[in-house]
């Protein structure tokens, strides 16, 4: 059992509704029925009578929410408690530069007001070459997209993103507003990343699957420098929306039906037991913010990873 699962049952008993509670939440409905389905498995009760009206508590749930409130309260209690004695020492922690884009700053504002004895080493780099940091223990923690996992991971899927087309607008073929398919854009010229890149090999993928040739004009390994070129019209990119939030809204961004180009961001970090005590705050509040930046409607094409 766990301490969000209670958080959740008893934010379910508190509005009478699965679907205002996940609301309340930032949760799919569907998701946040399976923990509580899950807790009831755990317990071997039924602890909520759900019907069209909303759910009600049976006689296990009523005696379960007393003890699981008292429970939270102590929780909340310790968290209180750890939060007024100031955390300090340093962090690295590592993200992709799309992640960078739109979460850096956040996060960094995020730090400076929650902790701000916490000496921060961020590090930008690409997936891959973060997940060898990791290994080799250069960072505490890392948003990354495809691990090959450490056994002494600790790996919390965090955020799912669709891909879009940018360009400018006035790019000759820039298909009209809406969702288009990679078919439709196959005449384009394209700026992309690298063969090395994880993103250049998900496209690689589809587009063989889908039996589409595409026209790459350039390939570039450097975001910042790649969306220059693009802002410049040199062509067309594939990337997630992350990558045209600091590029104010000169760009059209075409949001790719396919939906099997999306990438999940993933929290991963050394174990619990070999970070420190602000490592371990550090990665709760990186995730805060990440799913705060989702429910405010400021990171284009993500959702919140289901579960």
């Amino acid at each position: 059992m766990e301490l969000r699962q209670l958080r959740y049952f008893a934010k379910v008993a508190e509005c009478g509704s699965m679907g205002r509670a996940a609301t309340e939440l930032g949760m799919v409905t569907s998701a946040l029925s399976q923990q509580i389905s899950r807790l009831e498995g755990e317990l071997s009760t039924r602890l909520m009578i759900r019907s069209s009206t909303g759910v009600s508590l049976t006689d296990a749930g009523l005696a379960f929410l007393r003890q699981a409130q008292l429970s939270l309260r102590h929780a909340d209690n310790a968290i209180e408690a750890a939060k007024s004695s100031r955390l300090n020492g340093h962090v690295s922690v590592g993200m992709a530069p799309t992640t960078a884009s739109v979460l850096a700053v956040p996060f960094m504002q995020a730090m400076r007001e929650r902790y701000p004895d916490v000496r921060v080493r961020l590090v930008e780099s690409l997936s891959g070459f973060l997940t060898t940091m990791l290994n080799a223990r250069q960072l505490d923690l890392a948003i990354v997209f495809q691990t090959e996992t450490a056994r002494r991971w600790s790996i919390q899927p965090l955020i799912d993103e669709r891909l879009f087309l940018i360009a400018r607008e006035d790019l000759p073929g820039m298909p009209a507003p809406g969702p288009v398919r990679l078919r439709d854009v196959r005449h384009l010229p394209l700026l992309l990343p690298g063969a090395s890149h994880g993103l250049r090999a998900l496209l690689n993928h589809t587009f063989t699957r889908l039996r589409i040739e595409p026209t790459v004009s350039a390939e570039i390994d450097g975001l910042e420098v790649l969306m220059e070129l693009v802002r410049a019209g040199h062509g067309a990119t594939l990337q997630p929306g992350a990558a045209a939030v600091r590029r104010g809204q000169s760009l059209g961004l075409r949001l790719v039906r396919e939906r099997a180009l999306a990438r999940t961001n993933l929290l991963a970090s050394l174990s619990d037991d070999e970070l420190s005590p602000a490592a371990l705050a550090v990665r709760v509040l990186l995730a805060q913010t990440a799913a705060d930046l989702v429910r405010q409607g400021t990171w284009p094409g993500a959702k919140l990873h289901p579960g």
